[in-house]
């Protein structure tokens, strides 16, 4: 007596055997009309195919367990040399339609959803049912909620491709239960929020080459305000030096550094009993000169003619030393500007007075004509606004620069 073959294989082995007179026939002689319509049925019994081998993955666990392997999908890419990617996504799609949402796989499986509509939607449905417990809702009520979701959804396919599913999928609630949709965001959000707070971090790798590496990892918000910050610090910079031209990156770096030097000491908090101060340590003959370096307080070292620079903006104190390494003076008590004489300043100048150059005074600094080091007043009459760009300039003792009789500050390379 002959075995009895089960109906499911006899199917399969028809459908190959009406492919193999398929693949003699040569289709490139078809009408356009005809060739429209193979197109399309070849696409939906594609996809039903795919759909009811996923249906069999989920129900297939045996197989792997009798050959050893760890799950169906392992087994089958082993077996037909396929992608185990692809062989889990369809072992994914199988056990959510066979354990949760079978209106999705009937539709599936007569070709109402094609297979890629299938994964957005299984996904969606998914995602909505793991926030049951963000909702003060009943059991029984909520399954009701999932199920007019999962109809609402399989209705749309007919209409939508799988991104604009994707989208309907992410706002499904709002259709299904608006009710519920405002509560269950101000949830998500609220989780977000803490999973944020717990995963914010910052890392200061020094290269030795006289740069750090900073990363940081912070909630979206505080990234948008640091942006939007930076930003308002590179916008102005249309000057004639094709300082615009520079990458992004590398603008964004120097706003970096200007917004640090611009932060108000007297808002830090107290470290040590005083307002976080940089202590920079040089000789007296640096100072005085500009010429030589100075040393950090972390033991890495600047130029002279940084430190003067940022002895006009930033809350340092110099401990400049004599001939025998002995402190002479640890700052002068009015060194910076004060913000009235910043808003003079900024009615008196209206913008950065090097020559040519066009900056907002909102966005420059304060600069010291005769310097703070060498007994320079911090008055109207010693200030000058400078932007950040020209305000590194003035220190730096690769250029010369002089007071034209406007009072503009040329520039100009040592040769």
């Amino acid at each position: 007596m002959a075995e009895t073959v089960h109906p499911f294989l006899v199917g399969a082995e028809s459908i190959e055997g009406v492919l193999d007179k398929l693949v003699g026939l040569e289709p490139v002689f078809l009408p356009v009309a005809e060739k429209r319509e193979a197109l399309l049925a070849l696409a939906r019994l594609s996809s039903r195919v795919e759909a009811l081998q996923a249906k069999l993955i989920a129900c297939a666990g045996e197989v792997a367990e009798a050959d050893g392997h760890r799950d169906v999908a392992g087994w089958l890419a082993h077996r037909t040399h396929a992608s185990g990617a692809a062989a889990r996504r369809a072992q994914r799609l199988g056990v959510a339609c066979d354990r949760r949402w079978q209106r999705l796989g009937g539709s599936l499986l007569t070709g109402q959803v094609n297979v890629d509509q299938g994964h957005v939607i299984a996904g969606a449905l998914d995602d909505l049912a793991s926030a049951a417990a963000l909702v003060d809702i009943g059991a029984e009520e909520w399954g009701e909620v999932l199920a007019r979701a999962e109809q609402h959804l399989v209705e749309q396919a007919a209409h939508f491709g799988p991104r604009e599913l994707r989208r309907l999928g992410e706002r499904i609630l709002e259709v299904v239960a608006p009710e519920l949709a405002e509560e269950l965001e101000g949830q998500q959000l609220a989780d977000a929020e803490r999973r944020a707070r717990r995963r914010t971090s910052l890392r200061i790798q020094h290269l030795g080459d006289g740069t750090a590496l900073i990363k940081a990892r912070v909630p979206d918000a505080v990234a948008l305000r640091l942006t939007t910050s930076l930003e308002a610090f590179t916008s102005p910079r249309r000057s004639s030096d094709g300082a615009e031209q520079q990458p992004y990156d590398r603008r964004m770096g120097e706003a970096f550094c200007s917004l640090l030097e611009t932060i108000d000491p007297a808002r830090l908090p107290l470290h040590g009993g005083d307002a976080t101060t940089m202590m920079i340590t040089m000789d007296v003959d640096a100072l005085v000169s500009g010429l030589g370096t100075a040393a950090l307080a972390d033991g890495s070292r600047i130029t002279a003619g940084e430190a003067r620079r940022l002895a006009c903006t930033a809350n340092l104190v110099p401990a400049v030393l004599g001939t025998r390494s002995v402190p002479l003076d640890l700052g002068h008590t009015a060194r910076l500007f004060t913000p009235a004489q910043r808003k003079a300043l900024a009615l008196r100048d209206r913008e950065c007075r090097a020559d040519g150059c066009s900056i907002p005074a909102a966005w420059t600094e304060a600069h010291h004509l005769q310097p703070w080091s060498r007994g320079g007043r911090t008055d109207l009459a010693n200030g000058i606004l400078l932007c950040s760009r020209h305000h590194h300039l003035v220190h730096d003792d690769r250029y010369l620069h002089d007071r034209m009789p406007n009072g503009d500050v040329r520039f100009a390379r040592r040769r």
